[in-house]
């Protein structure tokens, strides 16, 4: 059977690990090439254990593992002159771009909007928000070369049914709904297709913490994953805690390849019915 990916180049920021690295490395099994970069630093109001350049090394080794060459490096989406360097670099070395997936983005420190620091919001804003805008918009010139493409943005089901003490993720990602409708019209006339996937609760680092266990069980001294489980699942309306990131990465590949060729505009729920419930 033919991989789907066979010959593209795709752009993945995030992807140190969690959905980042597993799109990385689903897409690589497919016969994508990699430009691929994160952070990979704590960042002011992550609200989350922060990755690291081992983590990203890490990305970088099971990519090539499966013979596909990449280009990684440290760099912030919320600096817009490191994003685009590193594009113009990967384009160069790889010969092209098709797919971006902007997958980038921290939780933030929960809390009520009256207690938010300045400084938390603009964390969260920043990175979620603006961090997609850097990373598509020195991609978009190298898809309309190539005459067609694929971006693929990662929301949130936050961004479609929003929850308390969530702020800034939730505007972020409520905001990144009309950022992807904007890019799919603008864009349509060049044969590039703009979506997004909103995912319920993923079990990734940003998921399962020890910030999270406790935020959801103030009332346990040393919460577990397995003392959450029955409060992720009530979230969704089928029954299960969260989805893997297999799941998401699916989508992923369906988007990015020919077979979602037809599809723009559209924000897709991989969300265990968290949007409906």
């Amino acid at each position: 059977m033919a991989r789907r990916m066979t010959g593209k180049v795709a752009l993945i920021s995030g992807a140190a690990r969690g959905q980042g690295r597993n799109h990385a490395v689903r897409l690589a099994a497919e016969g994508a090439d990699i430009i691929a970069f994160d952070i990979a630093a704590p960042v002011h109001a992550q609200g989350a254990p922060a990755a690291s350049p081992a983590d990203l090394a890490e990305t970088v080794r099971l990519v090539e593992e499966l013979d596909r060459r990449i280009i990684a490096t440290q760099a912030d989406v919320r600096d817009a002159d490191a994003v685009d360097g590193l594009v113009e670099r990967g384009v160069a070395e790889l010969g092209g771009l098709d797919v971006v997936v902007a997958n980038a983005g921290i939780q933030g420190i929960p809390g009520p909007v009256a207690r938010m620091t300045s400084a938390a919001w603009q964390t969260v804003i920043d990175t979620n928000l603006t961090g997609v805008f850097h990373t598509v918009r020195p991609a978009i010139p190298h898809l309309i070369s190539r005459g067609s493409g694929a971006i693929i943005i990662t929301s949130s089901s936050i961004g479609l049914r929003s929850v308390p003490n969530l702020a800034p993720y939730g505007a972020a990602k409520a905001g990144l709904t009309g950022l992807m409708r904007t890019l799919a019209l603008e864009l349509a006339e060049h044969s590039i297709r703009v979506n997004s996937i909103n995912p319920t609760t993923v079990g990734t680092p940003m998921l399962l913490n020890p910030i999270n266990f406790t935020l959801f069980r103030p009332d346990l001294e040393n919460p577990t994953e397995e003392d959450l489980r029955p409060i992720y699942q009530s979230l969704n309306a089928l029954p299960v805690a969260y989805v893997d990131p297999d799941d998401i990465s699916n989508a992923v590949l369906f988007l990015a390849s020919d077979e979602g060729r037809y599809i723009t505009g559209v924000a897709l729920p991989v969300d265990a019915g968290y949007a409906v419930k």
